[in-house]
């Protein structure tokens, strides 16, 4: 989690994902890739998707909004979709013929069919006071589609066992995956749960903010996304609750 407090760092890198093959599904014989890029505002909140994708057999770039919905609402094309890195990508383009993966910017520029989303006023779930000593508390909630397995949860509760006002956050808090973080005078706490009658995965953040600047907000929401995004999960949305 160190990455998060150089809130100063570059654009985000995209989102990669694997086409498997239905026959097998082994992310080293895939048939495609999907990249992805979501359009936050600047509450951190989920506007719009873009998306384009590459296979062999169409030999050329395309975008398609509703095949980015099915990623996420189509049980069987979801188990087909497996997020990674940009170099998984890469390989995953030469192996199949495409050569050299262009660069981001250029990437963004095969985003055509763009997905917008819905946004209301954040919902007020409980008290909005801060916290003593804090000027302003947030909450945060990322939706992700698939499941994650037994290893993927093991590794998260690792993975987020990071030292807090020198205590380790607790995993058993919730008998799930928890963390805790610091940056600068900001206060981070998040847990992943099931909701919905265990039918979506959500990570619920609250940040409680020592002052009026937020721009540890977004950094700190892009790194956890991507941690559960290397766990195999895929993002669905981002929506602010207080």
């Amino acid at each position: 989690m160190a990455a998060v407090v150089d809130s100063a760092e570059p654009r985000p890198q995209l989102d990669y994902y694997l086409i498997l093959s239905p026959a097998d599904g082994r992310p080293f014989n895939p048939e495609g890739i999907v990249i992805e890029e979501f359009v936050r505002d600047r509450h951190c909140v989920t506007v719009g998707l873009h998306n384009a994708g590459w296979t062999p057999a169409d030999g050329r770039w395309w975008s398609s909004a509703s095949f980015s919905r099915g990623m996420r609402t189509d049980p069987e094309l979801s188990g087909r979709v497996t997020p990674v890195g940009r170099g998984a990508a890469e390989a995953a383009y030469r192996r199949l013929g495409g050569g050299r993966l262009p660069a981001e910017a250029v990437l963004r520029t095969y985003f055509r069919d763009y997905e917008p989303f819905a946004i209301a006023p954040p919902l007020r779930l409980g008290p909005a006071d801060a916290p003593d000593g804090f000027h302003e508390k947030r909450v945060y909630r990322v939706l992700f589609a698939k499941d994650p397995c037994a290893d993927q949860l093991a590794n998260l509760t690792a993975v987020w066992r990071t030292p807090a006002d020198g205590e380790l956050s607790d995993p058993a808090a919730w008998g799930l995956p928890t963390g805790r973080l610091r940056v600068g005078g900001d206060l981070f706490a998040w847990n992943l749960r099931r909701i919905g009658r265990n039918l979506a995965w959500c990570l619920d953040l609250t940040a409680s903010l020592a002052t009026d600047a937020d721009d540890a907000v977004g950094p700190v929401l892009y790194e956890l996304t991507s941690v559960l995004r290397q766990q195999g999960l895929i993002p669905v949305t981002t929506e602010r609750f207080a």
